[in-house]
């Protein structure tokens, strides 16, 4: 069984909440009283830098006032410690094992991130982002679009988020893209310890010739050599990191909605903000030491990046490794 497979048992579990803190979190917003004690006031804005440089009433990615979470007062996780921790390659793990097993662990926490604003609220009947709250799948003036007959369409957020969710699980259970079980020429190799039929020169101890490296290489150089790709040796196709690539986008929009669209409700009602910045962060991290997240993608969130990088939570090891 290869590292991948080992791993992505745990595909599929996330958090969920119960509809007394949805319906809590609904009457806050509609201004009603609640009993609720738990519920913070709502933030007011301070002109920070931040918030002043990267949201102008010209920037494609504002509507029209300044969003609470580009405050850097509340920019806060509620994990501590070296994301670097959680996003660095074991030295015993191939990287395309590890680049799979960071997909399938950021998919099963953004996961939980989207079950927040997915569960219905009991006095409404509807989720929170739905077809009437949610009619574009946007991140403040930016709306994405979907492919639908080969013409870009713009569809409600709740349909887009559903796509990709679908879409994600989609490339992670075929075993074509990512596969569980270790390539014919691993396997075919592969002996227990003092198998007598064991190759001569394994038995004797005499050092075997391997070929040079090029793991150090840069993941765009490494997946555009003709001969070579990340994850060939697991038996990733060529096409992995691409795939790798394509997924990570799309989890970024799904996180760029999130901020833009229910940061304030329901995350901020609700006391979870801290527990999404987190897995932001840690998405984020994973992103820019591997390089997978070009900047321009990165726009609709560059001010929350920025803030989280001069806090020293963002690791700068990812950053010197982002070209982007």
């Amino acid at each position: 069984m290869t590292f991948f497979a080992s791993v992505r048992q745990g595909f599929g579990r996330a958090n969920t909440k119960s509809n007394s803190n949805l319906k809590a979190a609904a009457a806050a917003a509609n201004g009603a009283s609640t009993s609720n004690s738990n519920i913070p006031p709502l933030p007011s804005i301070t002109n920070s830098p931040s918030v002043s440089s990267s949201l102008g009433m010209d920037s494609n990615y504002s509507d029209g006032e300044p969003k609470r979470f580009f405050s850097e007062k509340y920019a806060k996780c509620s994990v501590k410690g070296n994301f670097l921790t959680l996003a660095a390659q074991p030295k015993n793990v191939e990287l395309g094992e590890w680049l799979a097993h960071q997909l399938v662990e950021m998919n099963r926490l953004l996961t939980g991130m989207i079950q927040v604003i997915q569960e219905v609220d009991t006095n409404t009947g509807l989720a929170i982002c739905n077809e009437k709250s949610c009619p574009t799948m946007s991140a403040g003036r930016l709306t994405y679009t979907w492919l639908e007959g080969g013409r870009p369409a713009k569809i409600p957020a709740p349909s887009y988020i559903t796509r990709v969710q679908k879409w994600i699980v989609g490339k992670i259970h075929d075993p074509a893209t990512f596969p569980t079980d270790p390539p014919a020429s691993v396997a075919s190799t592969a002996f227990a310890s003092g198998d007598t039929s064991s190759p001569a020169h394994y038995s004797t101890g005499a050092p075997i010739a391997a070929p040079p490296t090029s793991l150090s290489a840069p993941l765009s150089q490494l997946s555009g050599q003709q001969n070579d790709w990340v994850g060939k040796s697991s038996g990733f196709p060529p096409n992995f990191h691409a795939d790798v690539r394509s997924i990570i986008k799309q989890m970024f929009r799904c996180y760029a909605h999130l901020y833009h669209g229910h940061w304030e409700n329901p995350f901020w009602h609700i006391n979870r903000h801290l527990e999404l910045n987190s897995c932001f962060v840690h998405f984020v991290t994973v992103a820019m030491y591997y390089d997978l997240l070009g900047r321009k993608d990165m726009e609709p969130l560059q001010g929350l990046i920025d803030i989280f990088v001069g806090q020293g939570v963002i690791p700068r090891e990812a950053v010197q490794q982002h070209s982007g």
